[in-house]
């Protein structure tokens, strides 16, 4: 007696998608796209034009294809939403951050011996959570308390557990009702303006250490930075920062002598310690830094005395991929109150979530956009931003793999130069719809792993000769 395999549904839906006749098409459009776990599709059509005489030279239309339509990658930076578009993000911002560190893609090498640093600026305690706490490679108690006192609620002060660092009460207030909501949806929404706060006080505290007016500071010196934003697992921002100092013309130029790490490092705590965002619509409130700021030299070698380019730049790469749902929240925004009960999140951040929606509608919240970026905590700010000068924008490093791409394909079908003095290209898209169908998510994330092994092999393959 013979017995037939028993597949699953998405299974089943997989070979029936792959028994289609437009699929080998479309599969080589999912490739095209990195394995995109929610790619855009589009209709429409691309004419290149000899712009001297009118003559149609390629005709490109959705009509066409097989499937009708044509794929394009979403785009996303969230690893949560789609892991190949993010894998993209991770390695766009990594060169971004390595070549404003070491030179390379029209960064000088000269730049690493820039001083610079690399800083966490953390925001303050709204109430005690249980944490993770190692010392010497051991797992430490989270709050230990001999006298085993309680809150004005009657529940603990203390806790004396081991927590590991995927331990999911990491993050949770020890009390809910003590706990400062309020206070703590409002420091994210207000997160951006203290950073921008910041980086307008740094000139004034380096103008007054190194003994001269901001004038003559601009004439000197230029701060050039790039930060990521990372939720703590208390549901709070905060800011990972790599800071570097010029001369007058950016990176090109090297700053006057006496400008030096140890200057940097002052400057940053003192800015930091000065920099405040008063808010002047409703209860009074000031937000302010954390205490706990971190800065480490950076250095080429990792055998200095600080943290090596290398591992700043993977690790800011790394976060610069994740979202709010790090800290237990979701990663789409929320409609409706009554969704929230539903959420699979964390209870503290389902308190976050309820505060952002409660505060939204009151007269002096309204301008935070609060119920809109409730799924962040209230944090409304971009997650990784740069100054002018820090090195290659993530648009220069997009544009030269578009024109990569497009001259490939322009050499697969014969067609001249790309000269803009002769061709002219008129191109008209319309979207019509996003995401992967019946039976395709299956292939779609084989192309990517497919993808991501191919790459992984050859890093360590060059990795190998080098």
């Amino acid at each position: 007696m013979t017995v037939s395999p028993t597949f699953s549904a998405d299974m089943v839906a997989a070979m029936e998608r792959a028994a289609m006749p437009d699929f080998a098409r479309w599969q080589r459009m999912v490739y095209a796209t990195g394995g995109c776990a929610q790619p855009v599709r589009l209709h429409g059509e691309r004419l290149t034009l000899d712009s001297r005489t009118g003559e149609v030279l390629d005709v490109y239309r959705t009509a066409d294809e097989p499937t009708g339509f044509l794929l394009t990658a979403c785009g996303n930076r969230r690893a949560s939403r789609c892991p190949a578009c993010s894998a993209v993000y991770k390695d766009d911002t990594y060169h971004l951050i390595i070549s404003g560190l070491r030179g390379g893609k029209g960064v000088p090498e000269e730049v690493s011996g820039h001083p610079r640093v690399f800083a966490t600026f953390t925001a303050p305690s709204f109430g005690a959570v249980h944490a993770h706490r190692e010392q010497a490679g051991k797992t430490r108690p989270c709050r230990p308390r001999r006298d085993h006192p309680v809150c004005p609620h009657g529940r603990p002060e203390g806790c004396g557990r081991k927590h590991d660092r995927d331990d999911p009460q990491v993050g949770q207030p020890l009390c809910v009702d003590c706990y400062d909501y309020i206070g703590a949806v409002l420091w994210n929404a207000h997160a951006g303006a203290l950073w921008r706060e910041f980086t307008k006080t740094m000139p004034s505290v380096l103008a007054r250490l190194l003994g001269v007016t901001r004038a003559a500071l601009r004439r000197t010196v230029r701060l050039s930075y790039a930060k990521v934003a990372e939720y703590q697992a208390r549901g709070l921002v905060h800011f990972h920062a790599v800071i570097r100092l010029d001369g007058p013309d950016g990176p090109t130029d090297r700053p006057p002598d006496g400008v030096s790490v140890e200057l940097l490092d002052r400057a940053l705590r003192q800015a930091a310690q000065q920099s405040a965002v008063r808010v002047t619509d409703g209860p009074s409130l000031t937000v302010r830094w954390g205490d706990q700021l971190d800065v480490r030299p950076v250095y080429v070698s990792p055998d200095l005395d600080g943290v090596s380019d290398q591992r700043v730049a993977a690790y800011v790469a790394k976060y610069a991929t994740k979202g709010a749902e790090s800290a237990g929240t979701v990663d789409r925004p929320i409609r409706q109150p009554w969704e929230i009960a539903r959420l699979k999140v964390s209870e503290h951040a389902r308190r976050m979530i309820y505060t952002c929606f409660s505060l939204a509608d009151l007269p002096p919240y309204r301008e935070l956009l609060l119920r809109q970026w409730s799924h962040m905590l209230g944090y409304r700010g971009h997650f990784s931003t740069k100054s002018r000068h820090y090195s290659i924008t993530l648009g220069d490093l997009r544009q030269v793999r578009a024109d990569y791409r497009a001259e490939q394909a322009r050499i697969l079908l014969g067609l001249p130069d790309p000269d803009p003095d002769k061709t002219l290209t008129v191109a008209e898209w319309r979207y019509a719809g996003s995401g992967l169908r019946n039976g395709e998510p299956f292939w779609a994330e084989l192309a990517r792993q497919r993808i991501a092994t191919a790459r992984r092999t050859a890093r360590d393959r060059d990795k190998h000769v080098a």
